[in-house]
Order: structure tokens, then sequence, then C-alpha cells
């Protein structure tokens, strides 16, 4: 491929990303930063590295040093965004959106994983801060294809959690929850929690929702992370109506593994009780997922945020 071609493939973002990894000196940090998950970072920094010919960030010790090439391109780096900026912010700056005279259309897929208080909330907001505008709600199922509905703008915002967020899209990150049972308050894990081993909850019967994804999560994160450490656990009942499940626990011995947040609401209103679970399942974290096509949008940008609060807002309320 010649060096014209090469360059012709460089866009802005990619500047940023090289600009961020340098000032960071972390591919962690500069992911959070930049609201992109470790392995986008990653992919990009492999490219950068490729156009340069240079490491651009190499292991010092315990911490991450740029280069004398790194540090050479900071500077331009630094300047080539900062003309950006000049050519194209100002009139970026002059696109005000004021959420209480807009009309437009908000699209979100989303699964009541998260909450069951969380899409009523998040209407009950929307509607108050953008009383013209209309929020369609859309179902996640396992024949929902996310990245293309984001890249064809048939959703703005995908809601829900994920062992690997697809690379590509911006993330942000709403609510981090520990994964625990919910169990019949006359289950035997409740009356017995010293006899609550991970070969007795493996045992017990299940209820799952059903899959929301495809391929390696197609199990969900669950099962997924059960049988990447060779356990399996008997799932005897499967459901697409997750707010419903916690009814069903109710009136059998099923037993439910989800995050503590959702499980919260039903306590004080059904005869339900949260159990530990015996696995040592990691916490489970929920996202907002976007494309570059709303990135810089500032309609969207200000719907992101709300979405966010009402998230943070639940979290002990």
């Amino acid at each position: 491929m010649t060096l014209r071609a090469e360059f012709d493939k460089i866009e802005l973002h990619l500047v940023r990303v090289l600009l961020t990894v340098i000032t960071e000196r972390s591919v962690s940090r500069a992911a959070l930063k930049l609201g992109l998950s470790q392995p986008a970072v990653s992919a990009y920094l492999r490219r950068l590295r490729a156009l340069t010919g240079d490491a651009l960030l190499v292991r010092a010790g315990n911490e991450m040093m740029p280069t004398p090439t790194a540090l050479e391109l900071l500077e331009p780096a630094q300047t080539l965004l900062r003309e950006a900026e000049r050519l194209f912010g100002a009139p970026q700056r002059h696109r005000s959106f004021d959420p209480s005279t807009a009309a437009g259309v908000f699209r979100v897929a989303a699964s009541d994983y998260l909450d069951p208080l969380f899409l009523p909330q998040l209407v009950a907001h929307f509607k108050h801060e953008a009383p013209l505008a209309q929020l369609d709600l859309v179902p996640l199922t396992a024949q929902f294809d996310l990245r293309r509905a984001l890249a064809s703008g048939e959703v703005d915002l995908v809601i829900g959690n994920w062992l690997e967020p697809p690379e590509e899209l911006h993330l942000g990150r709403l609510l981090t929850d520990e994964v625990v049972c919910l169990v019949n308050q006359d289950h035997p894990a409740v009356r017995s929690t010293r006899g609550w081993t991970v070969e007795r909850y493996l045992e017990c019967e299940h209820v799952a929702p059903m899959p929301l994804h495809t391929g390696r999560e197609a199990l969900g994160v669950i099962d997924a992370y059960l049988g990447a450490r060779g356990l399996h656990r008997r799932v005897t009942v499967r459901s697409a109506h997750f707010g419903q499940i916690p009814h069903m626990v109710a009136a059998s011995l099923l037993v439910l593994t989800t995050g503590r947040q959702f499980c919260q609401r039903y306590v004080d209103h059904l005869p339900v009780r949260i159990v530990r679970c015996p696995v040592g399942f990691p916490p489970m974290n929920y996202y907002q997922l976007w494309h570059e096509r709303t990135h810089s949008s500032a309609a969207h940008r200000w719907f992101r945020e709300q979405v966010r609060e009402v998230a943070r807002a639940l979290v002990g309320s």
C-alpha cells in the first residue's frame, strides 16, 4: 500500500487517541478518558505503531513510558487537534440543544435487567425535561443486531450488560452491581446458609432470562462465566419476561442469579430473600453503548447524560 493511501486512512479520532495515550501513559486510563474499551484503544495503538513505525509506549518497570518518537509527535498532535477545533468547533458551539423545546425522537434498546424501576423512571425524567420529544423503547432480543441498529440509526442507544462490550462502539458505564441469588423465603439456601455451597447451588433448579445475545454470549453472562470454568447449573425455566421472574421464584424453589439492584426491589413485596451466591461471580457491569454517528450530537449527548443520572439515582434508592 502506498504512503498516500495510508495517509488518507488517518482520521482525526486516531490523532486524539495518540495524544491521549501519550499523555496518560496508560491504555486503561486513556480508554476511560476517551469513553472506549481497553481492547479498542489497544487496537488503535497497534494502528498507530504501524503508521509511525515506532512502539510509542514501552514498559519501564511498573510504568509505561512514551518513546522519544512519541514525545516528538506530542506537539504536532496537539496543534492538529487545536486547529481542527478552530475549523469545526465554532459552528458546533452555536448548535445548542434545548430539551424543553426539542421535538425529536430518541430510540433506545434496553432490557429490564438493571432495575425494574429504571425504564419507568427514565420515561418520567425524560418527559419532565423534554415534554415535546418522543422516546421509543425497543426490547433487546437474541435476534437484535445492536451493531447494525446503532450504525443505521435504527436506535441511538443500547443499554445492557456484556462480558465484553463491542470494541468499536463508544460506551459509558452506568453502574456496577454485586451478583446475588433471589430465592423463595423457604428455600434451603435461606434455612441453612452454611450448607449453601457451590455444589448445591449448581444442583438447584434455576430460572434464567432468554438469551439477549448470539455467539459467545448466547448463554448470558452467568452461564458464560460458569462454562468458562467447567461448571454447569440446571436451568429448568427460561423466560423472556424478566420482570415476572421474581414472582416465579416466590411461588417455587427456583433460583434467580442476577444483580442485587434488581432483586432488592422485590424483597419487601414478595415472599423472597436475597442470599449470597456461593460462586464468586465478578461484579455485573451495565453500560450504555452508542455509535460514532451520534457521538458529537448535542441532543444525544444530553440524552446520554440523562440516562446516566437516572441510573445512578437508583443506587441506594
